[in-house]
């Protein structure tokens, strides 16, 4: 089946009698999922703070921390993708563990004990991330130990999770999107637009960093595909990407110019760039300040250390490769923003 979102066309299989709760429908990636999977037939309710800004589902306002609003939410259904999560570069701990480790567990205690069968949870690469390149590899082990940051932290121990409930019963499939991208996305693709315009946008050791990325498209309909894969193949993570590592340098540069930015200029050593990412986590209060440091160290490493991923058993499992191509992302992406 075909449905749009913004200026895509999403592609998926028919989901007539499927009953599916979205959390984090507020944002690009939840509205998507929720969207293209109200227009394949399922029945969609969606969880989230704010307005989803969605017809033909079943809005839900309220947080995945509190138990009542949870188990509310799943009343029902036979599906769970759990997108929500908190997501920055900065922020206290408690915060994060709130709502990606107690918000998880919170929403999985309610599903269990509902008749949900499926659980689609939508994870992070740099749970499995200590700062060393990742060349051609799989998904690896989620560790909170290891992970750099209280996100990544956070998201690895949420994800221990919901794995750790898997059973026949209660079948859990991890998707672990890296570096997704694309029209309306505020937590990469605007940032760098914004920033390039802003002259803010340093590259580090001249960009040269080969990495994965995921158009938002493709991440929509991977995750749509997973609710039938999860029938048969569960109790693991799979990374999602576009198949096409590309210098973080290009990416960056591309989308900049995609977005109706100049390039960026700026060039640092990846080694001053994480000191001083490190210098500034300690003294930046995000929260007084209403804004985001300019670097962190976490930040740093992620723009100067090759993370590329084989997909093979990604594409095999899920029985889905990426339709949209970095170039058509592009071509995308700059019609989205007039540039």
């Amino acid at each position: 089946m075909t449905s749009s979102h913004a200026s895509f066309q999403y592609v998926t299989d028919d989901f007539t009698g499927y009953n599916v709760l979205v959390t984090g429908a507020s944002g690009v990636l939840g509205s998507g999922v929720a969207q293209a999977l109200r227009d394949a037939g399922a029945q969609v309710t969606v969880l989230q703070r704010s307005a989803s800004g969605l017809d033909g589902v079943h809005e839900i306002r309220g947080s995945v921390t509190d138990p009542e609003t949870a188990h509310h939410a799943v009343q029902g259904m036979d599906t769970v993708v759990h997108i929500a999560a908190k997501v920055s570069v900065s922020g206290s701990a408690k915060e994060y563990e709130q709502v990606n480790i107690e918000g998880t567990r919170t929403l999985l205690t309610a599903a269990q004990t509902t008749g949900v069968s499926r659980w689609i949870h939508i994870s992070s690469p740099s749970v499995a991330h200590s700062g060393a390149s990742i060349i051609g590899a799989e998904a690896e082990p989620a560790n909170p130990d290891t992970a750099r940051g209280n996100y990544a932290a956070t998201k690895a121990a949420g994800e221990l999770l919901a794995l750790a409930a898997d059973s026949e019963q209660f079948r859990v499939l991890v998707l672990r999107p890296h570096l997704m991208w694309g029209p309306g996305d505020t937590q990469l693709t605007e940032r760098i637009i914004d920033r390039a315009r802003q002259n803010r946008l340093p590259l580090l050791d001249g960009g040269t960093a080969l990495v994965d990325t995921l158009f938002l498209l493709n991440a929509v309909e991977a995750i749509v595909t997973a609710i039938n894969a999860v029938d048969t193949t569960h109790g693991e993570a799979l990374v999602l990407t576009n198949g096409q590592p590309r210098p973080i340098g290009e990416m960056i540069r591309r989308i900049a110019v995609a977005g109706g930015a100049e390039e960026p200029t700026l060039d640092l050593p990846a080694g001053l760039a994480k000191a001083a990412g490190s210098v500034i986590e300690a003294f930046w209060d995000a929260e007084k300040r209403g804004d985001e440091p300019p670097i962190t160290r976490f930040l740093a490493e992620q723009m100067s250390t090759a993370h590329w991923f084989d997909q093979r058993r990604t594409q095999r499992i899920l029985q889905w490769k990426p339709r949209i191509s970095l170039e058509e992302g592009f071509q995308l992406t700059k019609q989205h923003y007039g540039s």
